[in-house]
Parts: structure tokens; sequence; C-alpha cells
């Protein structure tokens, strides 16, 4: 009976990781019209004829579609089930860089690469991330690193093939070959996704992570939801001024056209950011499974910060600038998993991927800050400089909150949301069961 048991355990225990490494792959396959965008903005430039901060305007309304939608999207996840919701969501991401290779005017660039991009990336993110909060409930913050590494990777498997092809045969054959192929291993993935059953979960975890939690408009209520909001949203609109405008400060830089180790300096920045923008999810999460969310919170923060001013001391070195580009994106792209799951451990599972669907709106207020207005700040003042210095002082005042505020609220309220699942403490999560 106890042999029988085991393997049961085990046979459950795979399914989960199958379902983990299934949303790793959607999230690789909606990754790139986010994180190799910086590639084709020249390119649109010269076919729209629109400058610069109109062209950005395009990124920005990918993640605000993707952001600001997504409580409708996860409440139509958690209504008619991830499959088809997050299928739907990766095929509408490859079919978007499909139409936006015959876009000829900046309005059907928005609609295409914008909207449809944004809507499909949208569906599966929060789809996801909220898919594998539940999965893992003991295991929260490494879950959702690792799923959102996958968004992180998937651009460094494809940033040098798309430079490659968009150097021999022009960005709109790279548009439509990537977005079919990209599309096509996204529905293929998603098809076998599903939520997870009593049956599927570690024992002691199934009330609390299926059945408990703080309902979407209660949460709302809460100081504690929009503190994090707050705090997200700073970080994100530093890390997608590096993200967004990337390619227009290496080359202000002086370091747009170097080679680094025989290869050009821009792609090698770009693939070596995508890895270190990758392994920082899952670390990072890892970590604040260990340590408390808000500890590991002000640790990466606060690294963002000291990165983003030594890559502004190495700025004009080919080398330099790559590998503190990199250690820039690792300081940064833990956000997508520490605040999932922070959120869940404060406000339950139940209601998981509605409630992270709101607070996912802040990345699209960081994409609005981050990618047209900082744009614009730099056509004004002629430099990089004081956009950055802004983005090293965000970072600075979110670790200080992480610690000094919202670390101390969690631990205050965390009676009134009895009934949910216990946030981690102010010095280590207390994981479900």
């Amino acid at each position: 009976m106890q042999d029988k048991k085991i393997r049961a355990d085990a046979t459950a225990d795979g399914r989960r990781w199958i379902q983990l490494g299934l949303g790793f792959i959607a999230m690789m396959a909606i990754s790139s019209p986010q994180y190799v965008w910086t590639l084709f903005v020249k390119s649109f430039e010269t076919t729209t004829g629109a400058h610069l901060a109109a062209v950005q305007v395009t990124i920005s309304v990918l993640i605000v579609v993707q952001t600001w939608l997504s409580p409708v999207q996860g409440w139509l996840i958690d209504r008619f089930g991830p499959r088809l919701l997050i299928t739907l969501g990766a095929g509408l991401s490859g079919l978007g860089w499909v139409a936006a290779a015959y876009v000829t005017n900046i309005y059907a660039l928005y609609g295409t690469y914008g909207l449809l991009c944004g809507l499909g990336t949208g569906f599966v993110y929060v789809g996801v991330v909220g898919l594998m909060v539940r999965w893992f409930p003991e295991r929260r913050g490494f879950a959702a690193g690792i799923v959102a590494a996958g968004y992180g990777f998937g651009a460094m498997a494809t940033t040098f093939p798309i430079a490659d092809m968009m150097k021999k045969s022009g960005y709109q054959h790279t548009l439509v070959v990537f977005g079919l192929v990209l599309g096509l291993v996204g529905v293929l993935a998603s098809l076998f996704l599903r939520s997870p059953k009593p049956e599927d979960l570690p024992a002691g975890t199934v009330s609390q992570s299926a059945l408990s939690g703080v309902a979407p408009m209660a949460m709302l209520a809460s100081p504690i939801f929009w503190l994090m909001f707050v705090m997200m949203a700073m970080m994100a609109t530093g890390g997608l001024m590096v993200v967004t405008q990337f390619a227009g400060f290496a080359k202000e830089f002086g370091v747009g056209n170097a080679l680094v180790f025989g290869m050009a300096a821009l792609p090698l920045a770009l693939t070596f950011d995508r890895i270190t923008n990758g392994l920082t999810r899952p670390f990072f999460g890892w970590v604040s499974d260990k340590i408390g969310r808000e500890n590991t919170m002000a640790l990466a923060f606060g690294l963002e910060a000291v990165a983003i001013t030594l890559l502004l001391s190495f700025r004009h070195d080919p080398a330099m600038f790559v590998v503190m580009s990199g250690v820039v994106f690792f300081g940064w792209g833990e956000i997508f998993s520490l605040f999932p799951s922070t959120l869940t451990d404060t406000f339950g599972a139940k209601f998981a991927t509605t409630n992270y669907g709101f607070l996912y709106i802040s990345q699209g207020v960081g994409a609005i800050f981050g990618a047209p207005l900082a744009a614009l700040l730099h056509d004004a003042v002629g430099s990089w400089l004081p956009v950055f210095g802004i983005v090293i002082g965000l970072d600075l005042l979110t670790a200080l909150l992480a610690l000094f505020v919202l670390k101390p609220l969690r631990a205050a309220k965390r009676p009134k949301f009895e009934g949910a699942e216990a946030g981690s403490s102010s010095a280590a999560p207390v994981t479900a069961g």
C-alpha cells in the first residue's frame, strides 16, 4: 500500500513538472515581440516615416494592452480554463508579427505589433503565471520564476537568428517567418496545459491552494496591493527603459557597432542580457522562498541600482558595456517572480490569475514612462544620463519600500486575511502545508 502511494505521489509530481515545462515553452514563444523590439525600431521608422518617439509608442501599446487588459484576461482564463485562452494568446502573438510585416503607416503598426501582440502575450503571460502558482503552492517563487524565465530566455534563442535574417532577407521576411514559427510552437505547448486537480498537489496543500483566497474587489481595497502596484510600476519603468531603448543608448555611448570577442556588441549584449534576465527569475524566486520576499526584493533592487551606476561608468568600453548590461538585467527581471509569488502569498491562490492580472497592470504604467516618455526626455536634454539617473533613484526607493514599508505592513495585516493562505513572514515565507 505504501509503495502504491509513493508511485502515485511520484506520478502526480511528474505531472506538475510537465505542466511547468509546457508553461516555460509557451512563455518562450511569446517573448520576442517585447525583447527584440529594439532590432526593428529603425526599420519601422523608415517604413512608416514616423519619428522615434512615435514608433516607440508601439511597444508601449503592446505592453499596455498586455497588462491593462490582464484582469479581464485573467477572469476569462479562470472562467473558461487556461488551455483555450492561452492557446488563443499564443496564436495572436504570432499573428501580430506576421501582420506587422505588411504595415506602411504608424497606426497600422500600433494595431498589429502593438494590439495583436499585446493581446496574445497578455493571455499567455497572465495565464501561465497564474496557473503555475497553483500547481506549486509550496514553491511559488521558484515556479513563477521558472516560467517567467521562459519569457526572458525565449528572446535569447531568437536574437542572433533574427538579426542575421534581417541582414540577409530584410525585416519583413523575418517577421513573417518568426511570427509563424513562434506562434506554432506556442500553440502546440498551450494545447496541453490544464488546471491542477486535488490529486495533482502535495498532501496538505489542497485546501489552501484550491479553496482559499481573497476576491479581487477585496484585494483592491487593501493598501498592501496598491503599495505593491506602485513598487512594481517603478521597477518596470527602469527595466523597460533599458529594454526598449537599448540600441539607441548603445549607439550614443559609441558601442553599438563595436566588436567584442569578434562579435557585434549589440546582439551579443542582447543575447547575454536574455540569459541573465532569464536566470534571475527562478534564482531570486528560489531565494525568496528561503529568506523571505521583501528581503529578496531589497537585495535585488539594490543590485539593479548599483549595476546601472557601473554601466554608466563603463559605458564607452564595449566589453564592460556587454557585461554590465547583463548585470542590469539580472537585477531587474526578478520582479516577475517576486511580485506574483508575494501577491499570492498575501491574498491566496483561489483568485490568483485574476488578482495577478490587476497587479500586472503596473507593468503597463512602467511601459509609458519607460518607452516614449524616456525617449522624449532624452530628446529634450540630448542625453540618456538624466534618464538613467531617474531609474537609479527609483530602484533605490523601491528597495527601501520593500524593507521598511511592505515588510512590516504585510506582517501586521496578515490576520486581516484569515481564510486566505498565509503570506511569507518578515524573515522567511510560510509555505502552504
